[in-house]
């Protein structure tokens, strides 16, 4: 597979790199916000994490017949676009999704489900305000690095409850699966809290917080990748989530 991956092919809306041998990453370029378009999901985002779950696939296996127990390692960084530090996503393209009854059962549902259950370890590299989906988006994800505000404001929200738009069942499951505790899912889903990146890590909804901007953020998160993408060699991680998220499921080992 060569890289850089940019998708869809005549606009693309998301760019996938692979910088080293265990670790990708893709980049949110859809304007400077990042709005989650039905074409960012369906053209873009889906069939970069089929690439990346097909390159990972070839290398674990290539791995187990070598019997290389170094081999097989991987993990997943999704970050928004790098040559800004105000937006990781600014949530869905309100105004189209509503108007279209397939977006959440047929793009944006499955594209949440699959990362919840992905066979690598995922982390957000969160470089500027994370709405909405964009939060979903992040939720979906293993783990969690965000700025620490202190160059730039940035924030964490789901501002549902403030213009009347209600929950998919999907954002419900998400929260509940991610935050165990009832206050917590209160402040977000029913007093749409704007979290500051300090608020969030003290609540647990983030693994980290660094001083800095998009630069320091991949490098944190490339840490994380680095540290976790060793357990990826079972090839159980998204099996072992799936037991965790989806309990009629059977634990089984598909690779």
């Amino acid at each position: 597979m060569s890289y850089p991956l940019s998708l869809p092919a005549a606009a693309p809306l998301i760019t996938l790199t692979h910088p080293k041998p265990s670790l990708w990453v893709i980049e949110l370029h859809n304007g400077q916000d990042n709005r989650l378009t039905a074409d960012l999901v369906d053209h873009g985002l889906k069939p970069a994490l089929d690439a990346v779950e097909r390159h990972w696939r070839e290398q674990w296996r290539a791995a187990q017949s070598a019997k290389d127990k170094s081999g097989g390692k991987g993990a997943l960084i999704i970050v928004g676009r790098k040559n800004q530090d105000k937006f990781f996503s600014n949530g869905l393209d309100f105004a189209n999704v509503v108007s279209n009854p397939n977006f959440f059962p047929m793009t944006f549902n499955p594209l949440l489900s699959r990362l919840l259950t992905f066979p690598i370890p995922t982390i957000a590299a969160i470089n500027g305000h994370c709405y909405a989906g964009g939060f979903m988006l992040s939720l979906a994800c293993d783990y969690r690095v965000m700025t620490d505000g202190s160059k730039r404001n940035a924030w964490l929200c789901m501002n549902e409850v403030h213009f009347g738009a209600v929950w998919p069942r999907s954002f419900a499951a998400i929260v509940r699966a991610k935050v165990g505790d009832h206050r917590l899912q209160r402040k977000i889903a029913l007093e749409g809290h704007r979290f500051t990146a300090k608020e969030a890590y003290e609540d647990g909804l983030l693994d980290a917080i660094v001083q800095g901007q998009t630069a320091e953020i991949l490098i944190k998160a490339e840490e994380i990748a680095d540290k976790f993408s060793v357990n990826a060699q079972g090839g159980v991680w998204g099996l072992i989530k799936a037991c965790l998220l989806f309990p009629g499921r059977p634990c089984t080992q598909v690779i």
